[in-house]
């Protein structure tokens, strides 16, 4: 079975508005320009959700709310015959250590050995250096979409935190991702065809 190209998307901040542990569907609504930006790369890469859900350990939710957040996800993407099947997220507190809270790259890991994903053909998209961290400790190329949520801006000497790309909004983080498939392409079309 052939490795598949997957796009690995943040939830909070980056697919919907960021309010701190909320799970009830009514109050979730995508941001600007991702039902578009998504409906674009639809054809080419798998779509998963990887998530920090620490509100599971804090006992502010049970993990059963994720359904519900996932259902109305489903629902509003369905206008665009976006299906958001891959859903992943670390139930974890920050002072647990696992190795699926992100900015360590258990969950994207986790996915690809399930789903089949080539990693560095894939990318991690999300508001803060943490997803952009996990993504590239995965081997992935990973955009920060710079909507005001990164506080910290510390890289320390850590690489993995610099994105490939630092996107306005959504819809920029598509249009990088769509001109490097562009790029790809073209340069395949110039290699010499062996027989």
């Amino acid at each position: 079975m052939e490795a598949k190209r997957a796009i690995f998307l943040d939830k909070d901040g980056t697919l919907i508005p960021d309010i701190p542990y909320n799970v009830k569907p009514e109050l979730i609504r995508l941001n600007d320009g991702v039902l578009n930006g998504l409906a674009l790369l639809k054809d080419k890469y798998v779509f998963i959700v990887v998530s920090n859900q620490s509100g599971i350990a804090q006992g502010l939710f049970k993990k059963e709310a994720l359904m519900g957040v996932e259902t109305r996800l489903n629902t509003l993407l369905a206008e665009a015959g976006i299906n958001l099947p891959n859903f992943y997220y670390c139930p974890h507190h920050e002072d647990e250590q696992c190795i699926c809270r992100k900015p360590k790259p258990g969950l994207l890991f986790k996915a690809a050995h399930e789903l089949q994903i080539d990693l560095a053909q894939s990318w991690m998209i999300g508001d803060i250096l943490h997803d952009v961290e996990a993504g590239k400790n995965a081997g992935c190329k990973s955009i920060l979409v710079d909507v005001g949520n990164e506080t910290e801006w510390k890289v320390n000497g850590n690489v993995n935190r610099i994105p490939d790309f630092i996107a306005r909004n959504f819809e920029d983080a598509v249009a990088h991702i769509l001109k490097k498939d562009l790029k790809q392409l073209n340069y395949e079309k110039q290699l010499p065809q062996f027989v």
